[in-house]
This record gives structure tokens, C-alpha cells and sequence, in this order.
């Protein structure tokens, strides 16, 4: 059994630097093979692997490549699982090229994956400050639900995502297209680190393997079959997160959500032509969670988390900073008021107040209406 392990951890390896060539590699086929050597001799077979290069990981010698990748994520503290063992979420096994290998650092065990709810928050990474407050606002709003949000963890539309369902007191997934060892972009050091505490990283690449550009339109389809659904927040109509709302809805089956943006916005031209096409328009999570079609019992599921985190943050209002707490207090719940209003009662400058009015709405302790209007909640 455990040279078994090793062979499918050398699939992993051969086949993480082949873009397009995972569809034709019969995982399922490999896996209801019991001869150790008859897998062997299959996978020398296969015309997907070079003769000077991928079929080297299979010669005798094929253990040590498994050892040392093992090795480093004993070191690392870093779960390997692979296609055939209990611990691979099923969500992964119904893609029509399933990754052979995951790498996993996080505290998500294997059975919440597949029995949560879970939604894609994917988009644009050059956000205008439109998108980036729609995602952080999106997700905290379904972490609230008790949703795990599942992102790529880029500039932009992802990362704002993940820090709304942080910020929110939630969990989050990020997939990765580089090695779960690599910090990329490098400005998102802290963030990979309170993603991997609060939830997960997950790639299929090995370690030390940085990014590449090919990398990112093949980790769409580990986001999407993560998910119940994906919401595009932002995107130009080349943008990479309509490949995840295209396999989500196309390979999957999955429903897809868009939220609406300017007509003559190119950065909101993709999510327009989505709903155009029949997405569903996003206007907040209930929107999101009236798409989604999920099982009672996952249902359960997450109202439960979404009890466990309306108890964490039940003294939210009490955890404010002073500041923060200046701008609540000068909201109404009957009568809404204008930032540049509180802007002038409380003597604070623009930016401050209104990242401190979004943490408010974050923490749902305050709302946002048209015309940059403000009421406590």
C-alpha cells in the first residue's frame, strides 16, 4: 500500500508541469488496478509520458522521487492526498481531469470539503474600488451564512475576497498555481498565512515550483470543482475568472453569478455579458445562496458554521476601536446620513471614515444605501 502511495505520488509529479494533458490520463482506470507492477506497466505505456523525461519518475527509482516530496511535506506540515485515498475530497474526483495529487495546508479536513457549502468569489486582478468593496462585502456576507469562500488568492477581486470572509470572522480556501511553499503575489505573505489558519491552501503543483502563466487557467478548474457555485465580481471579457465560471457551469454544471457593473466599464464588461447570457445577477449573498442548489444535510451544515461564527462575533461592537466605534455612534437606525456628512461631525478625513464605515458593514453592524449613505443595522 505504501508503494502504491509513492507511484500516485509520482503521478503527480510527472504530470504537474504537462498543461492539457491531464483529460487523458485514465486516474480512474489506474485505480482500479490491484498489481502493483501492472500500474507501472500502464503508465509506462501511455504515450502522455516523455521518454527522457516523465518516464524517469517510473524507472526503479520512482520511490525516491515519492520519498523526497513526502519528506518535505512531513517537514512542512503539509497533507499529501492522492486520487485513490479516502482523504481526496470527492467534489475533486467528478472533474473530468481530476488532479492526481493535492497538497493541502490548513486545518479543512477532507469530509467538510465535501459536506459544506462552499462558493467561488473569483475575479478581475485589476479591481477597480467598486470590485474589490463588492468582494470583501460579498463574502463576509455568505461566511455569515456559513459559506466558505474559495478564491485564487491573486491581486485583486481574490484577495479581497478571501480578506471579506476573514475579516468576517469566516473560513476560506485559496487555491494556488505554484508550490504550496511559494508566496506569489509577495505582497500576500500575511495573507497566505491567515488563509491557511482560518481554513486552506491547496495546489496540485509540487513544491518549489513557482508560477507560471499556464498555470492559472488549469487551478480554475481545482476553484470550480471545489464549489457549489461561482460569483464573478469583476472581470474584462479576456479575464481568467470567466474559464472558472465557464468549466463551473459548462463541465460541472454548476450555477454561476455575476455582479452588474457600469455598460461602459471594461472592467465590468465580462460579469454584464455573463448575465446576459443568464447568469444570475449578484446583488448580495441571498442572492448568491437563492442559485445555489445543495442537499438538506449540507444545508444544515452550514447553518451550524454560520451559528459558530455569529457566536465568535457576537461582541463584535464591543472589539472596536475607539475611532471605530466613534463612526457607529454617530449613525442612525431610522435615518440615514451621508458620508461627507460624518465626514465633517466627526472631523475625519474621507478614506479613513469610509474604511472604517466598510468594516462596520463587514462586521453587519452597519449598512449602505445609494448615494454613499449610512445607517447602523
Amino acid at each position: 500500500m505504501e508503494d502504491r502511495r509513492k507511484i500516485w505520488v509520482a503521478i503527480g509529479l510527472a504530470l504537474a508541469t504537462h498543461p492539457g494533458r491531464r483529460s487523458l490520463f485514465p486516474l480512474d482506470e489506474l485505480s482500479r488496478i490491484n498489481d502493483l507492477g501492472a500500474v507501472v506497466t500502464r503508465l509506462l505505456e501511455s504515450p502522455l509520458l516523455r521518454p527522457q523525461g516523465d518516464r524517469a519518475i517510473f524507472s526503479g527509482n520512482f520511490p525516491d522521487w515519492a520519498d523526497k516530496e513526502i519528506g518535505l511535506a512531513g517537514k512542512r506540515g503539509t497533507a499529501l492526498l492522492t486520487y485513490e485515498e479516502a482523504g481526496y475530497p470527492e467534489r475533486l474526483r467528478r472533474l473530468t481531469d481530476p488532479p492526481p495529487l493535492i497538497y493541502v495546508n490548513g486545518g479543512i479536513q477532507p469530509h467538510a470539503v465535501d459536506e459544506g457549502v462552499f462558493v467561488a468569489v473569483v475575479g478581475s486582478r485589476r479591481a477597480t474600488p467598486y470590485g474589490l468593496r463588492a468582494a470583501r462585502l460579498l463574502s463576509a456576507q455568505l461566511v455569515e451564512k456559513g459559506v466558505t469562500v474559495v478564491s485564487g488568492l491573486a491581486r485583486g477581486i481574490d484577495g479581497a475576497a478571501h480578506e471579506g470572509a476573514l475579516e468576517a470572522g469566516g473560513c476560506t480556501i485559496g487555491v494556488l498555481g505554484c508550490g504550496v511553499d511559494i508566496v506569489y503575489p509577495r505582497e500576500h505573505r500575511r495573507l497566505y498565512d491567515r488563509v491557511a489558519s482560518s481554513g486552506a491552501l491547496v495546489t496540485e503543483y509540487p513544491f518549489g515550483m513557482g508560477p507560471q502563466p499556464h498555470h492559472f487557467p488549469i487551478r480554475n478548474r481545482i476553484i470550480a470543482g471545489l464549489s457549489d457555485g461561482v460569483v464573478v465580481v469583476e472581470a474584462t471579457r479576456d479575464s481568467g475568472s470567466l474559464i472558472t465560471a465557464s468549466l463551473a457551469a459548462d463541465a460541472a454544471g454548476l450555477p454561476v453569478g455575476a455582479v452588474p457593473g457600469r455598460i461602459l466599464s471594461e472592467t465590468s464588461a465580462g460579469c454584464n455579458d455573463l448575465i446576459y447570457d443568464g447568469a444570475t445577477p449578484v446583488r448580495s449573498a441571498d442572492d448568491i445562496i437563492g442559485m445555489l442548489d445543495v442537499g438538506p444535510r449540507r444545508r444544515v451544515a452550514a447553518t451550524a458554521a454560520a451559528g459558530e461564527i455569529a457566536a465568535t462575533a457576537g461582541g463584535a461592537a464591543g472589539s472596536l476601536d475607539l475611532p471605530t466605534r466613534q463612526v457607529l455612534d454617530a449613525l442612525s437606525p431610522d435615518e440615514a446620513i451621508a458620508a461627507e456628512e460624518l465626514s465633517a461631525r466627526l472631523g475625519m478625513q474621507a478614506p479613513e471614515l469610509l474604511g472604517r464605515l466598510l468594516e462596520l458593514e463587514l462586521l453587519d453592524l452597519a449598512a449602505s444605501l445609494p448615494g454613499r449613505r449610512y445607517l447602523r443595522k
